[in-house]
């Protein structure tokens, strides 16, 4: 008998009505379960009951606007987080993907390309089937968003834990920097693909004992980052 696949559960927040029937309408036509708040605290309510694996959130909403529940969503949860709003500054989808969010879909919009963009979200929050990779001394728990090295707990911001999940998630694969972008920004970022390099240097910072010659975040010249597999005489 064929193994039934898993329920993915969606939350849409969204005080138009008609976006929110829209949205919910082509969510569950894919097979998501499916919740619909119109403001930022019930929102949040949803949230805590839900626990879904991806948000789909409007910016302008009544009461507690949508940059104050990514961040209070971020505070606890790795749900993957799509920001949708009629807002195009660059400032603004630097300002959301800042705070957590995973990808940045201005109105109107195509359904179809909506959903396109969750499932790529949902896709880049994977971790290879594992819930956490030990690599040397480095602890990697993907389930609770923490890490560790030699026992310390290693603060991270959002983004460091992004390329730092990417790389974990298949670790001995190369990724090239602009892959490592696909799965940190999505398809919103607009900027260089050395930016990458300005986030590993400062992981390296925190996760190495000697930031100059790497154990865990390895560079391969000319195509871009991976995590090493094991650390001492095996190699990376």
């Amino acid at each position: 008998m064929r193994a039934r696949r898993p329920v993915v559960t969606a939350l849409v927040v969204e005080d138009e009505p008609e976006i929110a029937r829209l949205v919910r309408a082509y969510l569950e036509r894919e097979g998501f379960r499916v919740e619909v708040a119109a403001d930022g605290n019930r929102a949040l309510e949803s949230f805590a009951h839900l626990r879904p694996d991806v948000v789909v959130l409007d910016l302008m909403l009544p009461g507690l606007d949508g940059w104050e529940v990514c961040r209070r969503i971020r505070e606890g949860s790795r749900a993957a987080v799509l920001m949708l709003t009629a807002r195009d500054a660059v400032e603004d989808r630097v300002q959301g993907l800042e705070l957590g969010a995973d990808d940045y879909v201005t109105k109107p919009f195509s359904p179809r390309e909506l959903v396109a963009r969750v499932r790529a979200v949902l896709r880049r929050n994977r971790w290879g089937g594992r819930e956490v990779l030990r690599v040397g001394e480095l602890v990697v728990d993907f389930r609770r968003r923490r890490v560790r090295v030699s026992g310390r707990a290693v603060r991270l911001t959002h983004t460091e834990w992004r390329v730092l999940e990417a790389l974990a998630g298949q670790p001995g694969q190369v990724l090239t920097r602009w892959q490592l972008i696909d799965r940190v920004y999505g398809e919103s970022f607009e900027g260089f693909e050395r930016t990458v390099d300005v986030h590993v240097k400062n992981l390296r910072q925190k996760l190495e004992p000697d930031p100059q010659q790497p154990r865990y975040v390895l560079t391969v010249h000319g195509v871009g980052y991976k995590l090493a597999r094991s650390v001492g005489g095996a190699g990376p």
